[in-house]
């Protein structure tokens, strides 16, 4: 019988995503500190996420939005989180849940994660429950446009691809 590897790349990111939940949960609970704001760039495909049709439409592989000055109900929970941001100005909530998010970054602080989930997941049964496509590494990203163009530095980016097995 063989025996399992510790998973040691699933610990990293679990831990990492844990990072931006607590991020967001202080930010929800008392506002954003000083110049921080944030950056999140999410699979809009991925099962749970909840955008409007247009949306969806207009951003079918990856999004990205900008939670800097307009916001609002920003809500936490251990799976997911939504908030509600004005698109053309029309308010619109959006369910992000966090293994959604493929790039979390506070260019303020110069910090930025980077994820790469896999294609196919599975929930606790086992049964794959979702297939998606993964856009290439260099693809542009599109924005929700509230962002306002920068030449900042940008920090860091941290990814786990030295941690999985090839």
């Amino acid at each position: 019988m063989a025996r399992e590897q510790l998973r040691y790349d699933k610990m990293v990111e679990a831990a990492l995503r844990g990072v931006v939940r607590a991020a967001l949960q202080q930010v929800a609970e008392s506002g954003l500190p000083g110049d921080h704001h944030f950056y999140l760039t999410f699979r809009t495909s991925y099962r749970g996420v909840r955008i409007p049709d247009n949306l969806r439409t207009q951003y079918p592989g990856e999004m990205t939005i900008v939670l800097q000055y307009q916001f609002f109900e920003l809500e936490v929970t251990d799976e997911q989180f939504s908030v509600t941001l004005s698109f053309n100005n029309r308010h619109e909530r959006l369910v992000i849940p966090f293994a959604a998010i493929t790039t979390f970054a506070d260019p303020s602080v110069n910090f930025a994660l980077q994820f790469q989930p896999p294609a196919a997941e599975r929930n606790v049964t086992g049964e794959v429950v979702e297939t998606l496509p993964v856009p290439p590494p260099n693809a542009p990203r599109p924005s929700s446009g509230d962002e306002k163009k920068t030449d900042e530095k940008r920090g860091e980016v941290v990814t786990l691809d030295a941690f999985r097995k090839k």
